[in-house]
């Protein structure tokens, strides 16, 4: 498939990442063309657009670590809201659609909410962005001070806490040994399927 960016129609083979040029109202138009479709992915920085076509592998990663992840909040008994797909977007500053976030400690802040107002309601307390192939960048969060991020890139799991007014390497603040946990769930995954991995997960944490 080639790349095909018209006023009709917008096209990238899997695995593409294309930039562009341009402004918020531009960004807006596209965002106004693509409707509601899932892909490609898109994305905002002050004078520039990204487009991205996932590859198959991002979309089971981000299924695999979601789940890790409600797995844990289940067995903790957290209460917690997630999304996806969702758009953040703050006005001429930021456009991002993150693969899947949760509200943990701000879950009441999103109850019933049909739209989520970036500039004053709280940001996901966690993000899960999966990069095959280097769209994703941590710092697009930074405007938003989402908390905690995690990254999976080349297979390992990256996890970024927000300190002051940059993200540090460091460890969850709501799942214990969760880089481990999430290596031996990715193994099982690429060695049977991703209900095995779950299910190793589930009696592991009994």
């Amino acid at each position: 498939m080639n790349t095909v960016i018209t006023a009709e129609k917008i096209e990238l083979p899997p695995g593409a990442v294309l930039k562009l040029l341009g402004n918020w109202q531009e960004y807006l138009m596209l965002v106004l063309q693509l409707g509601d479709r899932a892909y490609p992915r898109i994305k905002y920085r002050p004078g520039e657009i990204l487009l991205m076509a996932p590859l198959p592998e991002h979309g089971r990663d981000v299924s695999l670590l979601a789940d890790i992840a409600k797995v844990f909040l289940d067995r903790l008994e957290h209460r917690y809201d997630s999304f996806t797909p969702i758009t953040m977007s703050l006005p001429e500053v930021s456009g991002i659609e993150p693969d899947y976030c949760f509200y943990i400690e701000n879950w009441r802040a999103v109850v019933g909410k049909k739209r989520i107002d970036w500039e004053n309601d709280p940001p996901p307390d966690l993000v899960i962005e999966i990069d095959v192939t280097s769209y994703s960048d941590i710092n697009d969060y930074l405007v938003y001070k989402v908390p905690e991020v995690w990254l999976l890139k080349n297979k390992q799991l990256l996890v970024y806490k927000l300190q002051g007014e940059s993200y540090v390497l460091g460890e969850s603040s709501y799942f214990p040994n969760v880089r481990e946990i999430v290596q031996q769930c990715l193994q099982i995954a690429s060695e049977q399927t991703t209900s095995e991995a779950i299910r190793w997960l589930r009696n592991f944490l009994q």
